[in-house]
Protein backbone atom coordinates (compact mmCIF):
# COMPACT_ATOMS: atom_id res chain seq x y z
CA UNK A 1 0.00 0.00 0.00
CA UNK A 2 1.35 3.52 -0.81
CA UNK A 3 1.29 5.98 2.19
CA UNK A 4 -0.26 8.98 1.86
CA UNK A 5 1.88 12.31 1.76
CA UNK A 6 2.84 14.13 4.54
CA UNK A 7 4.42 17.73 2.70
CA UNK A 8 3.04 20.12 1.02
CA UNK A 9 3.10 19.10 -2.80
CA UNK A 10 1.23 16.59 -5.16
CA UNK A 11 0.88 13.21 -4.70
CA UNK A 12 2.72 11.00 -7.34
CA UNK A 13 0.24 8.18 -6.99
CA UNK A 14 -2.98 7.80 -8.63
CA UNK A 15 -5.47 5.94 -6.24
CA UNK A 16 -7.98 4.00 -7.71
CA UNK A 17 -10.59 5.09 -4.85
CA UNK A 18 -9.93 8.23 -3.04
CA UNK A 19 -12.62 7.99 -0.08
CA UNK A 20 -13.93 11.83 1.34
CA UNK A 21 -14.57 11.88 4.73
CA UNK A 22 -14.14 8.68 7.25
CA UNK A 23 -16.95 8.31 8.92
CA UNK A 24 -18.80 4.57 9.44
CA UNK A 25 -20.22 4.88 5.48
CA UNK A 26 -16.25 5.34 4.23
CA UNK A 27 -15.02 3.28 6.87
CA UNK A 28 -17.04 0.28 5.99
CA UNK A 29 -16.32 0.71 2.23
CA UNK A 30 -12.27 0.77 3.82
CA UNK A 31 -12.82 -2.54 5.27
CA UNK A 32 -13.95 -4.33 2.40
CA UNK A 33 -10.94 -3.32 0.51
CA UNK A 34 -8.68 -4.26 2.65
CA UNK A 35 -10.49 -7.84 3.21
CA UNK A 36 -10.56 -7.81 -0.64
CA UNK A 37 -6.39 -6.94 -0.81
CA UNK A 38 -5.46 -9.17 1.72
CA UNK A 39 -7.00 -12.24 -0.24
CA UNK A 40 -5.76 -11.35 -3.38
CA UNK A 41 -2.23 -10.85 -5.42
CA UNK A 42 -0.74 -7.29 -5.06
CA UNK A 43 -1.89 -6.67 -8.75
CA UNK A 44 -5.44 -7.40 -8.18
CA UNK A 45 -5.80 -4.93 -5.27
CA UNK A 46 -7.76 -1.88 -4.91
CA UNK A 47 -4.98 0.90 -4.48
CA UNK A 48 -7.30 3.06 -1.67
CA UNK A 49 -7.47 6.20 0.22
CA UNK A 50 -9.84 7.98 2.45
CA UNK A 51 -9.32 11.81 3.73
CA UNK A 52 -10.83 12.96 6.98
CA UNK A 53 -10.74 16.27 8.60
CA UNK A 54 -10.95 15.41 11.94
CA UNK A 55 -7.05 14.72 13.35
CA UNK A 56 -9.26 11.11 14.36
CA UNK A 57 -11.75 8.70 14.12
CA UNK A 58 -14.96 10.63 15.93
CA UNK A 59 -18.60 9.65 15.13
CA UNK A 60 -21.03 12.27 16.86
CA UNK A 61 -19.18 12.70 19.97
CA UNK A 62 -21.16 15.70 21.53
CA UNK A 63 -24.02 13.15 22.29
CA UNK A 64 -22.08 10.54 23.41
CA UNK A 65 -24.35 10.37 26.58
CA UNK A 66 -23.16 7.84 28.87
CA UNK A 67 -25.96 5.79 28.77
CA UNK A 68 -27.82 6.56 25.33
CA UNK A 69 -28.37 3.08 23.56
CA UNK A 70 -27.76 2.85 19.79
CA UNK A 71 -31.52 3.03 17.88
CA UNK A 72 -30.19 0.17 15.68
CA UNK A 73 -29.22 -3.43 16.10
CA UNK A 74 -25.41 -4.51 16.73
CA UNK A 75 -25.93 -6.45 14.06
CA UNK A 76 -26.33 -3.56 11.67
CA UNK A 77 -22.62 -2.87 12.21
CA UNK A 78 -19.72 -2.42 9.49
CA UNK A 79 -19.95 -5.64 8.19
CA UNK A 80 -22.48 -8.15 9.10
CA UNK A 81 -24.72 -7.73 7.01
CA UNK A 82 -22.42 -8.05 4.31
CA UNK A 83 -20.51 -10.75 5.68
CA UNK A 84 -21.87 -12.51 8.55
CA UNK A 85 -17.90 -14.23 9.04
CA UNK A 86 -15.65 -10.79 9.17
CA UNK A 87 -13.70 -10.58 12.02
CA UNK A 88 -14.39 -6.70 11.63
CA UNK A 89 -17.71 -7.87 13.58
CA UNK A 90 -19.16 -6.20 16.65
CA UNK A 91 -18.86 -9.64 17.89
CA UNK A 92 -15.46 -9.82 17.31
CA UNK A 93 -14.67 -6.71 18.71
CA UNK A 94 -16.35 -7.44 22.15
CA UNK A 95 -14.84 -11.05 21.96
CA UNK A 96 -11.28 -9.05 21.96
CA UNK A 97 -12.28 -6.23 24.78
CA UNK A 98 -12.96 -10.06 27.00
CA UNK A 99 -16.85 -8.62 26.86
CA UNK A 100 -18.50 -11.20 24.27
CA UNK A 101 -20.61 -13.20 27.25
CA UNK A 102 -20.97 -9.91 29.28
CA UNK A 103 -22.99 -8.30 26.59
CA UNK A 104 -25.00 -11.12 25.79
CA UNK A 105 -25.95 -11.95 29.16
CA UNK A 106 -28.00 -7.85 28.89
CA UNK A 107 -30.44 -9.88 26.13
CA UNK A 108 -30.52 -6.80 24.13
CA UNK A 109 -29.54 -5.87 20.25
CA UNK A 110 -29.14 -2.46 21.36
CA UNK A 111 -25.33 -1.95 22.79
CA UNK A 112 -24.58 1.56 24.28
CA UNK A 113 -23.59 4.44 22.01
CA UNK A 114 -20.03 5.15 23.70
CA UNK A 115 -19.61 1.25 22.96
CA UNK A 116 -20.33 0.95 19.53
CA UNK A 117 -18.31 4.21 18.85
CA UNK A 118 -15.29 2.42 21.05
CA UNK A 119 -16.35 -0.21 18.12
CA UNK A 120 -16.01 2.03 15.40
CA UNK A 121 -12.52 3.50 16.55
CA UNK A 122 -11.52 0.04 16.89
CA UNK A 123 -11.94 -1.10 13.53
CA UNK A 124 -10.88 2.26 12.28
CA UNK A 125 -7.31 1.49 13.96
CA UNK A 126 -7.39 -1.56 12.23
CA UNK A 127 -7.24 0.53 8.62
CA UNK A 128 -5.47 3.24 9.79
CA UNK A 129 -3.04 2.87 6.96
CA UNK A 130 -5.82 3.66 4.24
CA UNK A 131 -6.28 7.07 6.01
CA UNK A 132 -5.08 10.82 6.16
CA UNK A 133 -6.24 12.26 9.10
CA UNK A 134 -6.50 16.04 9.38
CA UNK A 135 -7.23 16.29 5.72
CA UNK A 136 -9.89 19.21 4.97
CA UNK A 137 -11.21 18.86 1.67
CA UNK A 138 -11.34 22.47 -0.25
CA UNK A 139 -11.64 21.72 -4.14
CA UNK A 140 -11.97 18.82 -6.42
CA UNK A 141 -10.87 19.26 -10.30
CA UNK A 142 -11.82 16.90 -13.09
CA UNK A 143 -8.70 16.01 -14.69
CA UNK A 144 -8.94 15.60 -18.33
CA UNK A 145 -6.76 13.07 -20.78
CA UNK A 146 -5.79 14.60 -24.47
CA UNK A 147 -9.41 14.09 -25.68
CA UNK A 148 -10.90 15.98 -23.03
CA UNK A 149 -12.43 13.10 -21.55
CA UNK A 150 -12.42 13.38 -17.28
CA UNK A 151 -10.58 10.26 -16.67
CA UNK A 152 -10.17 11.28 -12.88
CA UNK A 153 -10.47 13.96 -9.69
CA UNK A 154 -7.66 16.26 -8.31
CA UNK A 155 -8.66 16.55 -4.65
CA UNK A 156 -6.96 19.22 -2.81
CA UNK A 157 -6.37 19.47 1.33
CA UNK A 158 -6.37 23.13 1.78
CA UNK A 159 -4.78 22.80 5.16
CA UNK A 160 -2.11 20.15 4.78
CA UNK A 161 -1.08 21.87 1.20
CA UNK A 162 -1.27 18.07 -0.45
CA UNK A 163 -3.30 17.55 -3.74
CA UNK A 164 -4.33 13.62 -4.38
CA UNK A 165 -5.38 12.27 -7.70
CA UNK A 166 -8.20 9.90 -8.04
CA UNK A 167 -9.76 7.68 -10.46
CA UNK A 168 -13.29 7.19 -8.72
CA UNK A 169 -14.10 9.43 -4.94
CA UNK A 170 -16.19 7.70 -2.67
CA UNK A 171 -18.14 10.85 -1.00
CA UNK A 172 -19.45 10.26 2.64
CA UNK A 173 -18.97 13.42 4.01
CA UNK A 174 -22.23 12.84 6.69
CA UNK A 175 -24.83 15.62 8.13
CA UNK A 176 -24.16 18.82 9.68
CA UNK A 177 -26.59 20.26 12.42
CA UNK A 178 -29.05 22.40 11.31
CA UNK A 179 -30.62 25.34 12.88
CA UNK A 180 -33.34 27.74 12.45
CA UNK A 181 -32.43 30.80 9.67
CA UNK A 182 -31.58 33.35 11.29
CA UNK A 183 -30.14 32.20 14.47
CA UNK A 184 -26.77 33.14 15.55
CA UNK A 185 -24.87 30.28 17.56
CA UNK A 186 -22.68 31.33 20.87
CA UNK A 187 -21.53 30.35 24.03
CA UNK A 188 -25.24 30.21 25.16
CA UNK A 189 -27.26 29.56 22.00
CA UNK A 190 -25.63 25.87 20.38
CA UNK A 191 -26.77 23.16 18.46
CA UNK A 192 -27.36 19.89 20.62
CA UNK A 193 -24.78 18.35 18.65
CA UNK A 194 -22.27 20.17 21.07
CA UNK A 195 -24.03 19.32 24.25
CA UNK A 196 -21.07 17.29 26.54
CA UNK A 197 -18.27 19.60 25.55
CA UNK A 198 -20.97 22.94 26.10
CA UNK A 199 -22.16 21.14 29.70
CA UNK A 200 -18.73 20.02 30.83
CA UNK A 201 -17.65 23.88 29.65
CA UNK A 202 -20.84 25.36 31.76
CA UNK A 203 -19.21 23.01 34.91
CA UNK A 204 -15.51 23.71 34.84
CA UNK A 205 -16.41 27.56 34.48
CA UNK A 206 -18.83 27.46 37.53
CA UNK A 207 -21.30 29.12 35.36
CA UNK A 208 -24.92 29.07 37.19
CA UNK A 209 -27.95 27.36 35.25
CA UNK A 210 -30.99 28.39 36.26
CA UNK A 211 -33.13 27.52 33.45
CA UNK A 212 -32.02 26.08 30.08
CA UNK A 213 -34.62 26.15 26.94
CA UNK A 214 -34.50 23.06 24.45
CA UNK A 215 -36.18 24.04 20.99
CA UNK A 216 -36.81 20.32 19.28
CA UNK A 217 -38.84 17.17 19.72
CA UNK A 218 -36.81 14.35 18.23
CA UNK A 219 -34.61 11.87 19.69
CA UNK A 220 -31.90 14.07 19.96
CA UNK A 221 -34.36 17.01 21.57
CA UNK A 222 -35.41 14.48 24.04
CA UNK A 223 -31.88 13.11 25.00
CA UNK A 224 -30.90 16.76 25.66
CA UNK A 225 -33.86 17.71 27.99
CA UNK A 226 -32.51 14.55 30.10
CA UNK A 227 -29.41 14.90 30.08
CA UNK A 228 -29.50 18.48 31.39
CA UNK A 229 -31.98 17.56 34.11
CA UNK A 230 -29.33 15.38 35.39
CA UNK A 231 -26.51 17.51 34.66
CA UNK A 232 -27.69 20.13 36.26
CA UNK A 233 -29.86 19.70 39.48
CA UNK A 234 -31.01 23.30 40.67
CA UNK A 235 -32.29 23.96 37.00
CA UNK A 236 -35.54 24.55 35.44
CA UNK A 237 -35.47 22.84 31.96
CA UNK A 238 -38.25 24.34 29.50
CA UNK A 239 -38.46 21.74 26.21
CA UNK A 240 -40.27 24.00 23.43
CA UNK A 241 -42.05 22.23 20.46
CA UNK A 242 -44.83 22.45 18.22
CA UNK A 243 -46.48 19.15 18.56
CA UNK A 244 -48.93 18.27 21.33
CA UNK A 245 -45.98 15.95 22.84
CA UNK A 246 -43.46 13.76 22.16
CA UNK A 247 -43.97 11.35 18.94
CA UNK A 248 -43.05 7.65 19.21
CA UNK A 249 -40.48 6.12 17.13
CA UNK A 250 -42.40 3.60 14.93
CA UNK A 251 -39.96 0.74 15.29
CA UNK A 252 -42.44 -1.99 14.79
CA UNK A 253 -41.18 -4.93 12.59
CA UNK A 254 -43.39 -4.47 9.51
CA UNK A 255 -42.32 -1.21 9.72
CA UNK A 256 -38.97 -1.78 9.98
CA UNK A 257 -38.78 -3.64 6.80
CA UNK A 258 -38.45 0.34 4.98
CA UNK A 259 -34.48 0.03 6.23
CA UNK A 260 -34.19 -3.61 4.14
CA UNK A 261 -32.17 -4.30 1.56
CA UNK A 262 -34.44 -4.80 -0.44
CA UNK A 263 -36.59 -2.17 0.25
CA UNK A 264 -33.79 0.35 -1.66
CA UNK A 265 -34.61 -1.90 -4.60
CA UNK A 266 -38.21 -1.34 -4.25
CA UNK A 267 -37.63 2.26 -3.34
CA UNK A 268 -34.96 3.00 -6.37
CA UNK A 269 -37.12 1.77 -9.11
CA UNK A 270 -40.53 2.89 -7.97
CA UNK A 271 -42.24 6.33 -9.83
CA UNK A 272 -40.96 9.44 -8.22
CA UNK A 273 -44.71 9.70 -6.48
CA UNK A 274 -44.89 6.61 -5.12
CA UNK A 275 -40.90 7.48 -3.57
CA UNK A 276 -42.71 10.37 -2.06
CA UNK A 277 -45.70 8.77 -0.32
CA UNK A 278 -43.30 5.91 1.25
CA UNK A 279 -41.09 8.84 2.42
CA UNK A 280 -44.22 10.23 4.16
CA UNK A 281 -45.71 6.99 5.48
CA UNK A 282 -42.34 5.84 7.21
CA UNK A 283 -40.86 9.26 8.39
CA UNK A 284 -42.06 8.41 11.94
CA UNK A 285 -39.29 5.64 11.41
CA UNK A 286 -36.41 8.13 12.07
CA UNK A 287 -37.73 11.81 11.64
CA UNK A 288 -38.88 13.86 14.89
CA UNK A 289 -39.92 10.98 16.43
CA UNK A 290 -38.53 9.40 20.42
CA UNK A 291 -38.07 5.99 22.15
CA UNK A 292 -41.06 4.66 24.20
CA UNK A 293 -38.97 4.34 26.89
CA UNK A 294 -37.62 7.86 27.31
CA UNK A 295 -40.95 9.30 26.71
CA UNK A 296 -42.31 6.92 29.72
CA UNK A 297 -38.90 8.00 31.62
CA UNK A 298 -39.62 11.88 30.77
CA UNK A 299 -43.70 11.74 31.82
CA UNK A 300 -42.91 9.89 34.65
CA UNK A 301 -40.09 12.57 36.15
CA UNK A 302 -42.21 15.04 35.29
CA UNK A 303 -45.05 13.71 37.33
CA UNK A 304 -42.94 12.97 40.14
CA UNK A 305 -42.08 16.67 40.86
CA UNK A 306 -45.70 17.52 40.62
CA UNK A 307 -46.29 15.31 43.18
CA UNK A 308 -43.39 16.69 45.38
CA UNK A 309 -43.74 20.29 44.35
CA UNK A 310 -41.20 21.59 42.97
CA UNK A 311 -41.15 21.20 38.99
CA UNK A 312 -38.42 21.31 37.19
CA UNK A 313 -38.90 19.58 34.31
CA UNK A 314 -41.28 21.61 31.58
CA UNK A 315 -42.75 20.63 28.72
CA UNK A 316 -44.03 23.84 26.34
CA UNK A 317 -46.15 21.88 23.70
CA UNK A 318 -47.78 23.63 20.85
CA UNK A 319 -45.56 26.27 20.89
CA UNK A 320 -42.32 28.11 19.31
CA UNK A 321 -39.51 30.17 19.70
CA UNK A 322 -40.44 34.05 18.54
CA UNK A 323 -37.52 35.86 19.18
CA UNK A 324 -34.08 35.53 21.18
CA UNK A 325 -31.91 38.30 22.87
CA UNK A 326 -28.96 38.47 24.91
CA UNK A 327 -29.15 40.37 27.80
CA UNK A 328 -26.69 42.99 29.39
CA UNK A 329 -25.76 40.15 32.11
CA UNK A 330 -25.15 37.80 28.78
CA UNK A 331 -28.22 35.71 30.13
CA UNK A 332 -30.81 35.16 27.00
CA UNK A 333 -34.64 36.62 27.14
CA UNK A 334 -36.41 33.95 25.12
CA UNK A 335 -39.96 34.31 23.15
CA UNK A 336 -42.29 31.65 23.32
CA UNK A 337 -45.62 31.97 21.73
CA UNK A 338 -48.41 29.40 22.73
CA UNK A 339 -49.76 28.61 19.13
CA UNK A 340 -53.60 28.32 19.68
CA UNK A 341 -53.62 31.67 20.81
CA UNK A 342 -50.72 33.81 19.84
CA UNK A 343 -49.94 34.54 23.65
CA UNK A 344 -46.46 34.78 24.38
CA UNK A 345 -44.48 34.47 27.67
CA UNK A 346 -40.54 35.83 27.87
CA UNK A 347 -38.20 32.97 29.49
CA UNK A 348 -35.02 34.33 31.21
CA UNK A 349 -32.46 31.44 30.24
CA UNK A 350 -29.01 30.85 30.85
CA UNK A 351 -28.94 28.65 27.86
CA UNK A 352 -30.63 27.90 24.81
CA UNK A 353 -29.93 24.46 22.81
CA UNK A 354 -31.14 23.79 19.25
CA UNK A 355 -32.19 20.06 18.63
CA UNK A 356 -33.38 21.04 15.49
CA UNK A 357 -31.61 18.09 13.73
CA UNK A 358 -29.25 17.99 10.94
CA UNK A 359 -29.28 18.30 7.16
CA UNK A 360 -27.16 16.88 3.43
CA UNK A 361 -23.98 18.59 2.94
CA UNK A 362 -23.97 20.67 0.42
CA UNK A 363 -22.61 18.24 -2.20
CA UNK A 364 -22.16 21.15 -5.16
CA UNK A 365 -20.20 23.38 -2.77
CA UNK A 366 -17.86 20.47 -1.48
CA UNK A 367 -17.10 19.08 -5.08
CA UNK A 368 -16.99 22.04 -6.97
CA UNK A 369 -15.85 22.24 -10.44
CA UNK A 370 -16.28 18.11 -10.07
CA UNK A 371 -19.91 18.65 -9.29
CA UNK A 372 -20.56 20.09 -12.68
CA UNK A 373 -19.84 17.19 -14.42
CA UNK A 374 -23.03 15.67 -12.28
CA UNK A 375 -26.30 15.25 -14.37
CA UNK A 376 -29.56 16.27 -12.20
CA UNK A 377 -32.95 15.08 -11.99
CA UNK A 378 -35.89 17.69 -12.29
CA UNK A 379 -35.44 18.99 -8.56
CA UNK A 380 -31.85 19.85 -9.74
CA UNK A 381 -30.95 16.34 -6.99
CA UNK A 382 -27.92 14.54 -8.47
CA UNK A 383 -29.15 11.40 -10.68
CA UNK A 384 -27.79 8.38 -8.88
CA UNK A 385 -27.78 5.21 -10.33
CA UNK A 386 -28.39 1.66 -8.17
CA UNK A 387 -24.70 1.10 -7.58
CA UNK A 388 -24.42 4.70 -5.56
CA UNK A 389 -22.48 6.26 -8.43
CA UNK A 390 -23.58 9.23 -9.66
CA UNK A 391 -24.85 9.70 -13.34
CA UNK A 392 -22.37 12.27 -15.01
CA UNK A 393 -21.73 13.48 -18.35
CA UNK A 394 -20.92 11.44 -21.53
CA UNK A 395 -17.16 12.57 -21.38
CA UNK A 396 -16.74 11.37 -18.07
CA UNK A 397 -15.25 8.13 -17.24
CA UNK A 398 -14.03 8.60 -13.74
CA UNK A 399 -16.46 7.72 -10.90
CA UNK A 400 -18.79 9.76 -8.20
CA UNK A 401 -19.77 7.23 -5.15
CA UNK A 402 -22.56 8.75 -3.07
CA UNK A 403 -22.67 7.79 0.25
CA UNK A 404 -25.65 10.07 1.81
CA UNK A 405 -27.67 12.71 0.55
CA UNK A 406 -29.17 9.87 -1.69
CA UNK A 407 -32.43 10.23 -0.08
CA UNK A 408 -34.17 11.08 -3.53
CA UNK A 409 -33.18 7.78 -4.81
CA UNK A 410 -32.30 5.11 -2.35
CA UNK A 411 -34.51 5.72 0.27
CA UNK A 412 -34.81 7.22 4.14
CA UNK A 413 -31.71 4.32 4.56
CA UNK A 414 -29.65 6.86 2.51
CA UNK A 415 -28.36 8.57 5.86
CA UNK A 416 -28.45 5.70 8.66
CA UNK A 417 -26.87 3.29 9.86
CA UNK A 418 -28.89 0.11 8.70
CA UNK A 419 -27.65 -0.45 5.53
CA UNK A 420 -24.28 1.10 5.88
CA UNK A 421 -22.48 -2.82 5.42
CA UNK A 422 -24.31 -3.60 2.14
CA UNK A 423 -23.79 -0.58 0.71
CA UNK A 424 -20.30 -0.60 1.52
CA UNK A 425 -20.36 -4.23 -0.32
CA UNK A 426 -22.37 -2.79 -3.33
CA UNK A 427 -20.09 0.59 -4.17
CA UNK A 428 -16.73 -2.56 -3.68
CA UNK A 429 -18.40 -5.08 -6.00
CA UNK A 430 -18.68 -1.75 -8.45
CA UNK A 431 -15.67 -0.78 -7.86
CA UNK A 432 -14.14 -3.88 -8.96
CA UNK A 433 -16.50 -4.61 -12.21
CA UNK A 434 -15.66 -1.51 -13.70
CA UNK A 435 -11.72 -2.30 -13.14
CA UNK A 436 -12.36 -5.48 -14.77
CA UNK A 437 -11.92 -7.24 -11.56
CA UNK A 438 -8.41 -6.88 -11.50
CA UNK A 439 -6.11 -3.47 -10.81
CA UNK A 440 -2.68 -3.14 -13.08
CA UNK A 441 -2.93 0.78 -12.38
CA UNK A 442 -4.72 3.50 -13.12
CA UNK A 443 -5.64 3.76 -16.78
CA UNK A 444 -7.74 1.16 -16.25
CA UNK A 445 -11.48 0.63 -18.76
CA UNK A 446 -14.49 2.50 -17.15
CA UNK A 447 -17.95 1.72 -17.88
Amino acid sequence: MNSPLTGSDTTDTTYDVLGIGFGPSNLALAIAIEEHNAGVPPERRLNALFLERQPGFGWHRGMLIDDATMQVSFLKDLVTLRDPASDYSFLCFLRERGRLIDFLNQKTLFPLRVEFHEYFEWAAARVRHLVAYDREVTAVDPVRDASGTVTGFDVVCGHSGVTYRAGDLSVAVGLEPHVPPGVELSERVWHNSQLLPRVAELRDRRTPVRRAVVLGAGQSAAETVDYLHRSFPEAEVCSVFAKYGYTPADDSPFANRIFDPEAVDVYFGAPSEVKQSLFDYHRSTNYSVVDMDLIEALYATSYQEKVAGRERLRFLNVSRIRDVRTRGDGCLDVAVEFLPTGEQRVLEADVLVHATGYRPRDLTTLLGEAAKVCLRDDEDAIRVRRDHRAETAPDVTAGIYLQGGTEHTHGLTSTLLSTTAIRAGEIHRSLLDRHGGRVDGPAVPRA
